[in-house]
């Protein structure tokens, strides 16, 4: 039997919006469309993040935050190994948010303008995120990021991720553009949009998604999101993969088959 691959700690983030067209729902999602050239879910929709790199457990940043700390983040995540792991978690899903998309969450008043450029230099690796937010004196809204979720990769796939899942609204002045390298698009869809179009096979998606996707179809809006995040508890949840009739299907620790639209 081969070894059973570690999952790596990552973290996504759901941002929100007021919804253009309220008939679908009272807010949208911001999905991002991975690449069909992706080792892990290609083309599917997914919300933006990505590993947790060393760098984002550097201490430096802990002067860059606005209420958040390693005590704190390891209060909340107390299954991460350290309160740095932890507290990396929170600037992981700022900076991929950011490197993804291109939308920065910061409490700083920045010219939007100004994103792009420092976009570009953060994946072209001329700077750290660190030594971004040092030279910019950004104060990262690591606040407004609310804990939501927590997936585990499934055991029998090859490459797995620990994910944390957190829910913040958008900031309303920014504008979404994807990476072009890890992503090929963005849709701003409310919750119940998507789920109707992956039914008919127009939006391909993985269990974690269609699954937060559902339980955020049933908030009335974005402040009721925010503050049912604020007081929920949150599990980690570890699905098993099977093979049944000729497919693969994924089974919820509660023992509900999920079986993916063809």
């Amino acid at each position: 039997m081969p070894a059973v691959a570690t999952p790596k700690e990552a973290a996504t983030v759901i941002l929100l919006r007021n919804a253009a067209d309220e008939r679908r729902g009272p807010f949208e999602v911001l999905m991002v469309h991975r690449h069909p050239d992706s080792i892990f879910v290609p083309e599917c929709y997914v919300f933006p993040g990505g590993c947790i790199d060393e760098g984002d457990c550097e201490p430096g940043f802990a002067s860059y935050c606005r209420g958040r700390n390693e005590d704190a983040a390891f209060q909340l995540l107390g299954d991460m190994p350290t309160p740095a792991l932890a507290f990396g978690a929170w600037i992981a899903a700022v900076r991929e948010t950011f490197e993804e998309t291109g939308i920065l969450l910061t409490h700083s008043p920045l010219a939007v303008e100004k994103l792009p450029l420092l976009r570009q230099r953060l994946l072209g690796r001329e700077k750290t995120f660190l030594e971004l937010v040092r030279e910019e004196n950004l104060l990262l809204a690591v606040d407004r990021l609310e804990y939501f979720a927590h997936w585990i990769t499934p055991e029998l796939l090859p490459y797995r991720y620990d994910v944390r899942f957190f829910v913040t609204e958008a900031p309303g002045n920014q504008t979404a553009c994807p990476d072009g390298i890890e992503l090929t698009g963005h849709a701003w869809v409310t919750p119940r949009h998507a789920l109707e179009q992956y039914a008919v096979n127009k939006f391909p998606m993985v269990l974690p998604t269609i699954m937060t996707l559902r339980e955020l179809a049933g908030y009335p809006s974005i402040a009721a999101v925010i503050a049912a995040a604020t007081a929920k508890n949150v599990p980690p949840i570890l699905t098993k993969v099977i093979e049944r009739d000729d497919r693969l299907v994924e089974i919820m620790p509660d023992g509900t088959i999920f079986s993916p639209v063809r």
